[in-house]
């Protein structure tokens, strides 16, 4: 890939030509409105700054407030590449071995018949099972990541490491007990001083569904006549570092933007995180170390959907143009479509790739 990460192809947001911030605006709206969408929020970084954030519809439909760039949604699995960064940024300082076993940052998981590292659980490949069915809506608080990890530690592993890549919120889970194992502090702290906070995202927090949080969206989901109806009641407590964290879309921008332009961590760990990773017997898998990775129309490209009660989110990278596209809504069972509109918003804002040119004499 090369040095792909810190280039900057557009002005910031006030200096975007109109008839681009008016396409980007026709876009997102005509989607909202194609699915249905009660409330959704879009925002898109271009290299360091945001260069667009704007709120469609109603955050709350039952009294009618309207969606913004402040409105707080679930980010729901858009914690998992929060939590990789996390994990590269203890790699790369020396105080975490991708390659270790786990037990060796979290002593109380227990033994396996097969070694279990963060790199295998990074990729989807560490022999945990994702979350049932029956999880889904849960309701229990959980108190720690510690107490939630004992709710699955004890479980078989479902098929031995490295053979398969099967995507998991539990390995993301345990990822986040290796980050308090390895750094020596809470996981929550950890992200507050070394991920939030370098990347300025200021309304990123948990999602603590007791504590008052302004601005924050209601959920919805809908039946398949198309009527829409409220959430059912879901604690994330469970699965903080996979699943359990609020943001707005701005802040989603903002993170993306740290990330590409190395304020998180630097260019050669994000080329290893943007790696397309193979099981052991050589076979491709569509996951990097915390993104899905892979090319569309030319273009390398990150991403990583979240759904869960309540919500639909995306986060959108191009790495090679330096170009981020964040995108929460409050409606379920959305994101396959959001990723088109992520690829449509950044066709609209960066230049095809430049053509080959054939040799003289080649190809006639």
């Amino acid at each position: 890939m090369g040095a792909l990460l810190l280039l900057a192809l557009a002005a910031p947001a006030e200096q975007l030509p109109p008839r681009t911030v008016e396409a980007v605006d026709t876009a997102f709206a005509r989607s909202r409105d194609s699915l249905s969408i009660p409330g959704l929020t879009a925002a898109v970084a271009i290299g360091s700054e945001v260069a667009f954030a704007r709120g469609f519809g109603l955050a709350d439909l039952e009294n009618s407030v309207p969606a913004t760039t402040d409105t707080v949604y679930r980010i729901a699995s858009l914690a998992k590449p929060i939590t990789a960064v996390a994990v590269m940024q203890l790699a790369e300082r020396g105080r975490l071995d991708l390659d270790a076993a786990v037990q060796q940052y979290v002593p109380a998981f227990p033994e396996k018949p097969w070694r279990v590292t963060p790199r295998l659980l990074l990729a989807h490949q560490g022999g945990l099972r994702h979350l049932a069915d029956a999880e889904w809506g849960g309701t229990r608080r959980y108190t720690s990541l510690g107490e939630a990890l004992a709710s699955f530690q004890d479980e078989p592993l479902a098929y031995e490491p490295g053979t398969r890549c099967v995507y998991s919120t539990y390995g993301y889970n345990l990822l986040g007990s290796v980050v308090e194992g390895a750094s020596g502090r809470g996981f929550a702290d950890y992200l507050r001083d070394e991920v939030l906070g370098p990347a300025a995202m200021t309304d990123t927090r948990l999602d603590d569904v007791l504590a008052v949080i302004p601005h924050r969206a209601r959920g919805y989901t809908r039946r398949p006549s198309g009527e829409i109806l409220n959430s059912i009641l879901a604690d994330t407590s469970n699965k903080v570092p996979g699943g359990g964290l609020a943001s707005t879309a701005p802040d989603m921008a903002r993170f993306g933007a740290a990330l590409l332009s190395g304020r998180l961590l630097k260019p050669e760990t994000l080329q290893a995180m943007l790696l397309g990773q193979s099981t052991r017997d050589g076979k491709r898998t569509p996951y990097g170390l915390g993104f899905r990775v892979g090319t569309w129309k030319g273009r390398l490209e990150a991403w990583q959907h979240g759904g869960q009660p309540q919500v639909s989110t995306l986060l959108y990278l191009r790495p090679e143009q330096g170009l981020v596209v964040a995108i929460l809504c409050n409606l379920e069972g959305v994101a396959p479509a959001l990723l088109d509109l992520a690829r449509e918003t950044a066709a609209l804002l960066t230049p095809p790739p430049a053509a080959t040119l054939t040799p003289p004499g080649k190809g006639r």
